[in-house]
């Protein structure tokens, strides 16, 4: 069975579930557009960020090397230009000397890696901020793109574009509606159109045309996003204008906020070009799991069927029954809800994504509903209905009908993602990760191997063993304390007990002691002295000898 339904190429049911599978792997809302490019920016980015941050040059030309890095991620990081254009290099070059001349790379070169990627980056804004407003002075902005202009003419094409394929898509299922509606009328029609498989190709219109709504709700967001940008870009630009105008000395702490501000704006332009871009592309992918419509049902081919028959559109069949409204009293434990009666009953969630919950099991069709018929509450889910006919009839057994769309949904897969029934066949799909609530997207659950590994205690435990919190054990504490103050050790000595314990005595260790008992003096006494005289003789031939004591005294020494 499913090989034969794969190699049926000329059944729309299976080009409704590709287009399921390729809308289901491939979009992405806001959100997650923007942080994939962002990842991707930083991947991009990252062996830049690494050479610039862990080099430490010694001599001039290492420097002037890291100084050509730093230009280049000014260049990559913000996409205005190619770092191989000398104008926009030079262009670079002289912005960045004015916020960072290269005297400041030894105070740069000081920082940790961390605050090296910080200032990396918010010179990275500045110098985009420069360009920016340089361009708007006319004295630069090489290579930079006239992004709001750009969008301002994309935008309404992507808007027009999705626009036609919707319109397409409605002519078309109100077309297969009628038909099929004159099927289950008339059995002469039944055995005229049994053979065209005209159920299947209108689940794939309705799809594409669910697609196609949340395609056009983005781009409407993306212009809403862009017109409020485009305020905020041309009030910024005029703030600093007047700032800078006419001044010979500008105060960095003015200016500098206003370089960053002008240059996330730009980065906001360019996320819209991004966005734009993505919902393009899709929107002219999908169109082409809706080229079977024109091999099954071919303009003539089309034509000569409907003939004799009235084709209504959604709106029409709303109005049909605008006037119809179910009476509360009729169902006594049945919940209603009603525009006049519920808060927010615009947002409410319905079941089946707006359509028939009775026309789906019973008829096969996906016939749109009317909220002013009522919608019925039932076990926390709410069910809206075509007719007030078939309102009651869904009333009255709720889980029997629900129960048949399930059993259309096992004939007709494709219509599982259609009306959002995920829930009822999760025993059969190969993953139960939804998207969001509102898209009721399905993405695969990506798995990867990995490791990381952590210091068990990074910083030292800081513990006071001592610290109670509970006011009981301090008081017990305290009571303890208080009865130990009064309280007395005492031992007593007796002769069974005095050679059990261990005694020790510590005395002083001899110590060598010396002492002085004599005392050397000494006294001086006269030198005696004695002069003889005459013992060289004279002039007389006689030699006189005499003798003189010269001592002193020994009261005079």
């Amino acid at each position: 069975l499913c090989v034969s339904r794969l190699l049926d190429t000329s059944n729309p049911s299976l080009s409704t579930m590709k287009m399921q599978v390729y809308f289901d792997l491939n979009y992405t809302d806001r959100a997650g557009l923007l942080s994939e490019q962002q990842d991707v920016l930083a991947g991009r980015l990252a062996p830049v960020v690494r050479d610039i941050t862990v080099s430490h040059p010694h001599v001039p030309e290492e420097m002037e090397n890291l100084h050509q890095k730093i230009i280049s991620y000014m260049l990559l990081s913000s996409g205005l230009g190619s770092p191989t254009d000398i104008g926009v290099v030079r262009e670079v070059t002289a912005a960045l000397q004015s916020v960072f001349p290269q005297t400041e790379m030894i105070t740069f070169l000081s920082l940790s890696k961390k605050k090296k990627e910080q200032q990396l980056q918010n010179l990275a804004r500045l110098v985009t901020g420069i360009r920016l407003y340089n361009k708007e002075l006319g004295k630069g902005g090489c290579s930079i793109d006239d992004l709001p202009a750009i969008l301002n003419e994309a935008i309404p094409a992507a808007t027009q574009s999705v626009d036609e394929a919707l319109n397409t898509c409605h002519v078309l299922a109100y077309q297969y509606t009628a038909l099929l509606e004159s099927m289950q009328e008339d059995q002469h029609r039944y055995t005229q159109l049994s053979s065209f498989k005209l159920k299947e190709a209108l689940f794939n219109v309705r799809q594409y045309e669910a697609f196609l709504c949340i395609l056009l709700s983005d781009v409407v967001t993306s212009a809403q996003e862009t017109e409020k940008v485009n305020v905020q870009f041309a009030a910024t630009m005029e703030q600093l204008k007047s700032r800078v105008k006419n001044k010979v000395s500008i105060d960095t702490k003015e200016v500098f906020p206003l370089f960053v501000e002008l240059s996330n704006l730009w980065s906001s332009f360019q996320d819209e070009i991004l966005l734009l871009s993505f919902l393009t592309n899709m929107t002219n992918n999908l169109q082409q799991f809706s080229e079977i419509q024109s091999q099954l049902f071919p303009e003539e081919v089309l034509t000569s069927l409907l003939e004799g028959v009235t084709v209504k559109t959604d709106e029409e069949r709303r109005r049909e029954t605008m006037g119809t409204r179910v009476n509360v009293s009729d169902f006594k434990d049945q919940e209603w809800l009603f525009p006049e009666t519920t808060d927010n009953f615009d947002q409410l969630p319905i079941q089946y994504r707006g359509f028939c919950a009775h026309a789906i099991g019973v008829k096969g069709l996906t016939l749109p509903g009317n909220p002013a018929i009522g919608i019925l509450k039932h076990r926390e889910k709410c069910y809206i209905f075509s007719s007030k006919e078939a309102a009651y009839l869904f009333a009255q057994d709720p889980e029997k009908f629900i129960q048949l769309n399930v059993e259309k949904a096992q004939e007709y897969t494709e219509l599982i993602q259609l009306l959002e029934l995920q829930h009822q066949f999760e025993y059969l799909a190969p993953y139960t990760q939804a998207r969001k609530a509102d898209k009721s997207l399905m993405k695969p659950t990506i798995k990867c191997d990995s490791s990381a590994q952590t210091d068990t205690h990074i910083l030292p435990p800081i513990i006071v063993t001592s610290y109670e919190w509970n006011e009981w054990e301090l008081r017990r504490k305290a009571i303890k304390l208080a009865n130990l103050r009064r309280r007395l050790t005492q031992a007593t000595q007796t002769d069974l007990s005095q050679m059990r314990r261990d005694n020790c005595t510590q005395v002083y260790l001899p110590k060598d002691v010396s002492t002085q008992t004599k005392q050397d003096s000494s006294s001086n006494v006269p030198r005696p002295q004695i002069f003889l005289a005459g013992l060289r003789g004279g002039s007389s031939p006689t030699t006189h000898l005499a003798k003189v004591d010269l001592t002193r005294a020994v009261d005079e020494t």
